[in-house]
């Protein structure tokens, strides 16, 4: 049956993915986007689909916001402020966004009792650093001091009023929590690593790895986490329910660097660079972060299909595009309204 999904942040890295997956399969969407962090370009190749409505404003926007939720089936909640560079430069806009915006968000579709998939982060287990972190792993944060922990805090609140409106007032929410999540159209703006070194690397200039690189993370392509969403929006089952979405193979950002300068044919040098010199004084980083998927995979199957490898090419061809200019303009009919605030 077609169906019409409100995915907020629609223009993001994931939420343009998604938007075209869904109009691949015969859904309608209407994308609410203020376009802070995303962009009209990222939905250029569904630009003429009957099926696409676009709509500039924000999800801290309380009209805007329940007249889009009236209209569509379902919500994919995915805006907010996201990267760790913005969340440390601007930490009240960024808690102020992601737990007004996501209860704006979730109000409005218990009032008109619209299923809700809300889109929560890895970043909520904090310094939990386990070989493999379940659903039901602890959070082990730092002080409030420390701006990184208020986005973590923002986004378990998101999820502990999700659960709470499913719980007490009967909501079908799905949460997923995203673990680092790549592929083509993720900028390097907010801090994201494969996108920045990819283009460090294809203009030769020095890969900047900070600490000592050896951080370790798991990449999951961007098509590999839409249809892991997909799944969820499909599956009755998965109400109620917290999820973690992300690949299981492990690399150190260290080796990551020394990959990408391998995989680009790059002549750049890779730079280890003391956090105290890349972000404000009092920066806490993770040393691993490695999800346990196995929830998922029991439910719907779904596990990470494409390789680090394809992950690195995508983000390389990105990166190459970008330093040659042949990104695609994009031309289209959308409806502008002012609005107050950003999200």
């Amino acid at each position: 049956m077609t169906q019409t999904y409100l995915i907020t942040g629609g223009s993001g890295f994931i939420g343009s993915h998604l938007t075209e997956r869904l109009l691949e399969r015969g859904d309608r969407v209407i994308v609410l986007d203020d376009l802070s962090t995303g962009s009209l370009e990222n939905l250029s190749a569904v630009r003429d689909n009957p099926g696409l409505r676009i709509e500039i404003g924000s999800v801290l926007d309380e009209l805007k916001v329940d007249e889009m939720v009236h209209e569509c089936d379902v919500v994919v909640h995915l805006a907010a402020a996201v990267g760790v560079r913005l969340i440390v430069e601007q930490p009240l806009r960024s808690f102020t966004t992601n737990i007004r915006g996501s209860e704006i968000v979730i109000g409005a579709a218990h009032r008109y009792r619209r299923k809700i998939l809300v889109a929560s982060t890895s970043e909520v287990y904090g310094k939990n650093g386990s070989s493999k972190l379940s659903e039901t792993s602890d959070r082990i944060l730092g002080p409030t001091a420390v701006t990184r922990w208020s986005y973590s805090t923002a986004k378990a609140v998101d999820e502990i009023l999700a659960l709470a409106y499913h719980r007490e007032r009967g909501l079908d929410a799905v949460i997923v929590r995203l673990f680092n999540t790549v592929g083509p159209r993720q900028s390097p703006a907010y801090g994201m690593v494969i996108p920045s070194l990819s283009r460090q690397a294809v203009r030769d200039e020095p890969l900047s790895v900070h600490g000592d690189g050896g951080q370790s993370r798991c990449f999951c392509h961007v098509k590999d986490v839409v249809e892991a969403l997909v799944g969820l929006l499909d599956e009755p089952r998965a109400i109620g329910e917290v999820f973690n979405v992300g690949a299981s193979r492990e690399i150190t950002i260290l080796d990551l660097a020394h990959k990408i300068v391998e995989q680009s044919g790059s002549s750049s040098p890779v730079e280890l660079i003391p956090y105290e010199q890349a972000y404000a004084s009092g920066f806490e980083d993770m040393r691993r972060r490695v999800p346990d998927t196995a929830k998922i995979n029991d439910l719907i199957g779904w596990e990470s299909k494409r390789s680090l490898d394809d992950i690195l090419a995508a983000a390389i061809d990105d990166a190459r595009r970008e330093q040659g200019g042949t990104e695609p303009a994009l031309v289209i009919d959308i409806v502008r309204e002012e609005y107050a605030g950003t999200a």
